[in-house]
């Protein structure tokens, strides 16, 4: 009898620690998949948001911006998107006291290569300039252009107009002298056009060319 009540004790010992390995390593097992999980779901969500927070940052435009005339620090400035023409004539450190400011749009909003050009009271050939002068000279390559400079001989009206100063009526005299005449043959033929004084062709020297 001394015997079955050992090989009753030694199995139940046996039981308790298989029941109790069981119930840890089953135990180990619920834990180890929901904390990986956790760690990768943070994983997953922490690269969402920083690649939404990528997408909604677009690179910021770059805008500039040439302030002619009568300012007292004509130059290129460097514009926002949304600001008009009374904020860069600001950083051209305002009006000189000859400035035409009735001549002004103050309110247009700016564009990239855009050309503010400022007359002053009592400027020849006033009656041709627009509120203000926006154009690509010095700037994009377009028809009619060589290099940046407008081409007298192959120009358009819309390419003539893009000049400082050069309004409507000067580039259809321009184009009239050019089926007359024939092809400019050096740009300081461009003042034998009228309405072109020398004071409209010294602002035109460096933005034309008869290639």
């Amino acid at each position: 009898m001394e015997g079955i009540s050992k090989r009753k004790m030694t199995m139940i010992t046996v039981a308790v620690a298989f029941v109790a390995g069981g119930i840890y390593f089953f135990s180990q097992q619920g834990e180890d998949p929901a904390d990986t999980e956790d760690i990768f779901s943070v994983t997953a969500k922490e690269a969402e948001m920083e690649q939404s927070v990528n997408e909604s940052a677009p690179e910021p435009e770059i805008i500039k911006v040439d302030v002619k005339g009568a300012v007292k620090s004509p130059g290129i400035f460097t514009a926002q998107a949304g600001d008009r023409v009374i904020d860069l004539i600001s950083s051209a450190g305002s009006f000189t006291e000859k400035a035409d400011t009735d001549k002004v749009n103050f309110a247009q909003i700016i564009e990239d290569q855009m050309v503010i050009y400022v007359p002053e009271i009592g400027e020849e050939d006033k009656g041709d300039l627009e509120n203000i002068q926006v154009g690509t000279s010095g700037g994009a390559v377009t028809k009619g252009t060589s290099g940046g400079l407008v081409n007298l001989n192959t120009a358009t009206q819309e390419d003539l107009q893009t000049l400082t100063g050069i309004g409507p009526s000067k580039a259809n005299a321009i184009l009239e002298y050019r089926e007359t005449a024939g092809k400019f043959k050096e740009v300081d033929e461009l003042k034998q056009v009228t309405g072109i004084g020398d004071k409209t062709f010294e602002r035109l020297r460096d933005s034309i060319s008869v290639k």
